[in-house]
């Protein structure tokens, strides 16, 4: 470890931890006894229990719909299978708070459905907010996280460790719980702390479905009281949450290594024959496109096309999308180059210091974008050149957004066999030349997943955008908000649709990518014993390598 790459990381590392700072000064002006106060509050542990039961859910509903699509669209002969691969991935592209607003609209009260089962006697649908409403829509925008991360995974397993097991006189089902399933659970870990996370910090979707979670009191509390240092404090409990989150995926994903220690794992494995469930299986995929893709999707169509009826204009100029365009790719290009010490820290150099910097990265990840927000206006109101500029809020995108680019250069590095290196230098090219020509070719693929998939999310970044963006700097997560807290959904359907679109070309690509990639990679033959044991699994990722 060189002393710039060491000073690098704690740099970034800090640069994340301003928010928690922040927090820390908030809440200290309260004094010991006020911040007692408010953690040992009975409304504080309601708080707690409820958010965590939301998360657990959430997780646990999206690990249970993403594994089994990720085996269908990797490894079996679903009908339409390339066209499932890019659907099913699509809704992470909407905004929860699109999707919120499209759920409310649509099964809410006096909603698109209540009024086409009316003429049937049907009075009321059961309600969709509160838990249960907050629960369906963040399972349904947020379990591509995990999906593509065990995708990732499924393509890169060493077909001989199956091979191995079906000679030894396993069946496939028994080949898969207990040879597959232990490589994926590395990978099941990673996508399910993203979705974790992201239920932690989820602020539109909780406040339009009417679920009190942290993020949502911790706004309210912000907006409606002069005294901030009770917000204040309850970030602090939701830092604490997510450190809990953090250290039960450390756990969970060992010490096993994940390079390849031959050549095996880059062929493709024979797709599974799925016989009569063929065509079940692709009306569960069709089933799940229409709750989480064709219902959003549909119900914006029909306010734009109410809106339009009405004579509402479309609100959707070229500055608009310029504007969204613009900030969230210099959000993922600052987080690439960002995310790299602290992802060659992890990967390369673990120890206590790199624990503790890729640990810190996280933090911004899981606080509300209204706490991050927050805390850049109080410290870039002390740098006047900053303040109300761009760059504070492709700032405030980094420190959101910094671990979804380093997990895909972490999960790229650890796949890299190490070998590979030594042989460089052995051959008499410097680390700097062996990084150049060895490292960043096999990294590229990962960390351009993972910028694409940063630049998606700030795409749909709402409190930061709203709080730092420069005066009259508006972008389409801004006006679909501005629209829909005030009741103008036709108003809103235009820059939502464009914010759906734009958001969902870089995703599509990206799989379509991923796809071409593997079936370019030749089939295993037939099953034969293998004669070296990989390592599998995939490290905590977004995106893999590939």
């Amino acid at each position: 470890m060189t002393p710039a790459l060491a000073l690098a990381g704690v740099a970034v590392a800090a640069a994340t931890l301003l928010p928690a700072v922040y927090l820390v000064l908030r809440a200290g002006a309260a004094g010991l006894d006020g911040v007692v106060d408010v953690i040992t509050a009975g409304r504080t542990l309601e708080l707690l229990v409820d958010t965590a039961l939301l998360a657990l859910s959430v997780t646990a509903a999206s690990i249970a719909l993403a594994v089994p699509l990720a085996w269908l669209t990797v490894r079996t002969d679903l009908p339409g299978r390339r066209i499932w691969v890019v659907l099913v991935a699509l809704p992470l592209a909407i905004p929860s708070y699109v999707g919120g607003f499209a759920y409310v609209a649509a099964l809410g009260p006096r909603g698109l459905v209540q009024g086409w089962l009316a003429p049937l006697g049907v009075e009321e649908l059961p309600a969709i907010y509160g838990f249960p409403g907050a629960w369906l829509v963040l399972t349904l925008f947020s379990y591509p996280y995990v999906l593509l991360t065990v995708r990732a995974a499924l393509r890169r397993l060493d077909p001989s460790l199956e091979e191995a097991s079906r000679t030894l006189g396993r069946g496939r089902r028994a080949t898969f719980w207990r040879v597959i399933v232990p490589q994926l659970r590395p990978s099941i870990a990673a996508g399910g702390l993203l979705v974790a996370l992201y239920t932690l910090s989820d602020f539109g979707a909780v406040s339009l479905l009417r679920f009190d979670s942290f993020t949502r009191v911790i706004y309210v509390q912000y907006r409606a009281s002069l005294d901030r240092s009770a917000a204040a404090t309850l970030g602090l409990v939701l830092i604490t949450l997510m450190l809990v989150v953090l250290a039960a995926e450390s756990r969970s994903r060992g010490r096993a290594d994940y390079h390849r220690l031959h050549g095996g794992g880059a062929r493709r494995a024979p797709l599974v024959p799925l016989g009569r469930w063929r065509w079940p299986a692709a009306a569960a995929c069709a089933a799940l496109v229409g709750l989480a893709l064709v219902v959003p999707v549909g119900v914006i169509v029909y306010w734009l096309g109410r809106g339009l009826a009405a004579g509402e204009p479309l609100r959707l100029t070229t500055t608009l999308i310029g504007h969204s365009l613009v900030v969230s790719a210099l959000g993922a290009l600052v987080a690439l180059v960002a995310a790299w010490p602290v992802a060659v820290l992890a990967a390369r150099h673990p120890g206590r210091l790199s624990r503790l910097v890729e640990r810190a990265s996280y933090t911004g990840y899981a606080l509300p974008g209204v706490v991050v927000a927050l805390a850049l206006v109080f410290f870039g109101a002390r740098v006047e050149p900053i303040y109300q500029t761009r760059t504070l809020l492709v700032f405030a995108y980094v420190v959101l957004f910094l671990p979804q680019a380093v997990g895909a250069i972490r999960a790229s590095l650890l796949q890299i066999n190490p070998s590979l290196e030594e042989v460089s230098r052995l051959l008499g090219r410097s680390k700097a030349a062996t990084t150049r020509s060895v490292v960043l070719p096999l990294v590229r693929p990962g960390a351009l997943a993972g910028m694409a998939l940063v630049f998606l999310t700030c795409m749909k970044e709402l409190p930061a955008t709203l709080l730092l963006a420069p005066t009259g700097y508006d972008t389409l997560a801004t006006q679909v908000w501005s629209a829909t807290s005030e009741g103008f959904f036709g108003r809103a359907a235009a820059p939502a649709l464009a914010l759906v679109v734009v958001s969902a070309l870089p995703m599509a690509l990206l799989v379509l990518r991923e796809a071409d990639r593997r079936d370019r990679q030749p089939p295993t033959a037939t099953p034969a014993p293998a004669t070296t044991v990989a390592v599998g699994g995939d490290p905590p990722a977004l995106v893999g390598a590939g």
